[in-house]
């Protein structure tokens, strides 16, 4: 019997990318890493994915108050190894510890675009004339509602 290909991830990788996000973020906290870009950044890590055989942690980090995050990405992935070697004894539920990746976490700045259009004046123009439409009956589904 085989398993159902789904691309969702297990509850095991979910509390596995849980437990590393934790983790990583108590290890960037202390301070552990000597590099003076990431020593005066502030990191924040928004979700760890697991891959199936939980061989890779990917962590989506953003740092907070800088314009350059290429800069504390590519700082991140060179310290990689050693950050592994810091969260390891705190993830005491693997038999070996992911490999760790990091990448920009992107969804803070697709939430704020998406914002900014609902909030264009061309998106409350045409929210004005559907709620007109509907006030006069002119809107969809208006047709023969009085009729029995």
């Amino acid at each position: 019997m085989s398993k159902p290909s789904s691309s969702a991830p297990s509850q095991r990788m979910l509390r596995v990318g849980e437990q590393v996000r934790i983790a990583i973020t108590q290890v960037l906290q202390r301070g552990d890493v000597r590099d003076p870009l990431l020593e005066t950044a502030v990191i924040s890590v928004s979700e760890v994915r697991m891959s199936p055989d939980l061989k890779i942690a990917t962590a989506y980090v953003t740092p907070l108050g800088l314009k350059d995050h290429d800069a504390v990405i590519a700082a991140l992935n060179k310290h990689s190894r050693y950050l592994r070697g810091r969260v390891s004894p705190l993830i005491r539920q693997l038999k070996h510890m992911p490999e760790l990746r990091f990448r920009d976490d992107t969804s803070f700045d697709n939430y704020a675009r998406i914002d900014a259009l609902l909030r264009s004046p061309e998106v409350a123009r045409d929210l004005d004339r559907a709620q007109d439409a509907d006030e006069s009956g002119d809107g969809p589904g208006s047709e023969g509602e009085g009729d029995v």
